[in-house]
């Protein structure tokens, strides 16, 4: 087998993370927005090419405010680009912080899934060779893979049966 990832955290090291967490919550709290799925495909965020744009306009509004309409609100326009010029390091540091725990998650939940499937696999094997107790074993995990033939429990039972005759 291949251990991809050999890893772990102290309850020290979770303490540490869960803190940090809930100080960045609290921070947050009542400054941010959670958008539905359909609003995500509604709204959408700025690209560099449209970034470059927007801080032109806002060169020409600076330099012409008597050309700014009087239904735009040029303090809330500079307001929503502070913060989103604020934000967005954190927002940077943060997706590089979740991409790191994702990544590992993913390297840790294939060594335990090959593990688990090493473990199954040698229970099939032993269990079609009648070994004590296994056939229960493997019919309780072979109920992950439903609709797969469960030859070996029929294999199991027909050669119980021929031997008590």
């Amino acid at each position: 087998m291949n251990n991809l990832i050999s890893t772990s955290f102290s309850s020290e090291d979770l303490k540490k993370i869960n803190h940090a967490l809930t100080t960045i919550e609290d921070t947050i709290s009542g400054k941010v927005i959670n958008l539905t799925a359909d609003e995500r495909q509604q709204y959408g965020k700025l690209g560099n090419k449209t970034e470059n744009w927007v801080k032109k306009v806002n060169q020409y509004m600076e330099q012409k405010p008597e050309l700014v309409p009087f239904y735009l609100d040029k303090e809330e326009f500079d307001k929503d680009t502070q913060a989103r010029e604020d934000i967005i390091p954190v927002l940077r540091r943060m997706t590089s912080v979740f991409e790191s725990l994702d990544d590992t998650s993913k390297l840790l939940s294939t060594d335990i899934y090959n593990a688990a499937i090493a473990y199954y696999r040698n229970i099939k094997l032993i269990s079609q060779q009648n070994v004590p107790g296994t056939s229960n074993i493997y019919s309780d995990l072979s109920s992950q893979f439903p609709g797969r033939s469960s030859a070996v429990l029929e294999q199991n039972k027909s050669s119980s049966s021929s031997k008590d005759q």
